[in-house]
């Protein structure tokens, strides 16, 4: 049976036949640096099916032409692949390390009042970018002496729009201390809770993709990126492409924060590796 012939959308069905998984993983590595392939065939085709049936498409071949006219589905199609498994305090280690090491670094050579830039890229639904800003309100003695811009971005335009509606539930919210729920959020409905406004605003997002050179060419000028949790995805090629754009998007002396089971040492030579008593981090050569 031909790509243009079959109808079922059952998730559990096959759909693709081992060209058209091809087609459709190629169409994802250019657009996202992920890499799937046949083990991923069910959690790809139970993507595509449901994309199927949204769009009442007939056959894989009138969707992938739909997906080639339509930015606006082939972002859809993006969304449902993201992975967004994230908590408040995730890996708080790092927060500790950039309390007590990273920022006395960087605020060294600088003044009172000047620009500290932080970047969570991918921030998924705002967890992680709203945990930096509670963790040096809490914990960094200096916050109020500089202006620290927090930025988060993420490919998932879904996972953006929750990140600025701040609501969260108890999955999220678990290892968040009581005392800092209470005062950093206020209750949104039957175990709901929402960022309070001034929190959101001190957080600001954009879409970012980590393998788009053009895109990747606008983010400039940080001084902390955290990249956790995502370059595990990517093939060899996408996470070199990832480490590039992530050096060209540090300053001079800015600092990278990795997830736990990742090191750059596999992916680029540029950086230098940097072992502080509360993390391991990667740090962009030159003066800070």
């Amino acid at each position: 049976m031909s790509g243009t012939e079959k109808t079922a959308v059952g998730p559990a069905l096959p759909i693709l036949d081992t060209e058209e998984l091809k087609r459709l993983c190629d169409f994802l590595y250019r657009r996202t640096g992920m890499s799937y392939g046949e083990p991923k065939r069910y959690y790809i085709e139970r993507r595509v099916a449901e994309r199927m049936q949204r769009t009442r498409s007939v056959g894989f071949a009138a969707y992938m032409s739909l997906l080639r006219s339509s930015e606006a589905e082939a972002q859809q199609l993006i969304n449902s692949f993201t992975v967004n498994e994230t908590y408040f305090f995730r890996e708080e280690h790092q927060f500790r390390c950039l309390g007590r090491a990273l920022l006395p670094e960087i605020v060294a050579r600088r003044g009172p009042g000047d620009l500290v830039r932080i970047w969570s890229v991918p921030c998924s639904t705002g967890e992680e970018p709203y945990s930096i800003a509670i963790w040096l309100l809490e914990n960094w003695a200096l916050v109020d002496a500089y202006h620290i811009e927090i930025v988060g971005s993420d490919i998932d335009t879904r996972a953006m729009e929750a990140a600025l509606a701040g609501e969260y539930g108890e999955r999220s919210l678990g290892r968040l201390p009581a005392t800092l729920r209470q005062r950093y959020f206020e209750p949104a409905g039957a175990d709901r809770w929402r960022i309070i406004g001034d929190l959101r605003e001190s957080v600001s997002f954009t879409a970012a993709n980590l393998t788009d050179a053009a895109g990747m060419a606008a983010q400039r000028g940080f001084d902390v990126i955290f990249c956790r949790n995502v370059l595990i995805y990517f093939d060899d090629a996408s996470r070199a492409a990832a480490a590039r754009h992530l050096y060209d998007a540090l300053n001079p002396g800015g600092f990278l924060c990795l997830g736990h089971s990742e090191a750059m040492s596999r992916m680029s030579d540029r950086f230098e590796t940097r072992r502080f008593e509360d993390a391991v981090v990667y740090q962009r050569p030159g003066a800070a």
